[in-house]
């Protein structure tokens, strides 16, 4: 019987040596990652599988080898548009921000996601950031969500718009 026991702890180190080399090829198989999402359109089905599909980024790679932006600009607004916001800003048609849609972003947010809000968007459409988005500041709004979108490539970030 004892001689067993040396065998089972060989196997059992074996088996955890393996699954360790599985992780950490992982991160090897795709480093550290600079992505930046863009979405434009107001369908929150295509929103919703959006942000399911930057949670599978986030999985894959893992939130520290990542550094990921979404861009948001035109009708792609409303994800953060509160419903209630819709009587304020006639000029969209769905506002997304439900409860449902609101725990997917602020999951995404603490994983180090950033949601960058077009100020042309805000300005030509007369949204109150404070008041009619849902959890937007000051610092997330952007000149402008194409310009922002060119830049971040120029810096190196990958463009994915699902």
């Amino acid at each position: 019987m004892q001689s067993i026991k040396p065998y089972l702890i060989a196997i059992f180190m074996l088996l955890a040596s393996i699954l360790t080399l599985n992780s950490a090829n992982a991160s090897d198989r795709y480093g550290h990652q600079k992505v930046v999402y863009h979405i434009n359109y107001d369908d929150i089905k295509k929103q919703s599988s959006t942000l399911r599909n930057i949670q599978n980024h986030i999985n894959a790679v893992g939130a520290d080898n990542l550094d990921l932006r979404v861009v948001l600009h035109g009708n792609g607004l409303s994800l953060l548009l509160k419903p209630e916001a819709l009587k304020n800003v006639p000029k969209f048609k769905a506002a997304n921000a439900t409860l449902e849609m609101a725990q997917k972003i602020d999951q995404l947010k603490m994983q180090g996601v950033t949601f960058n809000v077009c100020a042309n968007t805000v300005k030509g459409r007369k949204v109150d950031v404070d008041r009619d988005l849902y959890d937007a500041k000051k610092s997330d709004i952007v000149p402008s969500g194409v310009a922002e979108l060119a830049y971040l490539q120029s810096q190196g970030f990958l463009y994915l718009r699902p």
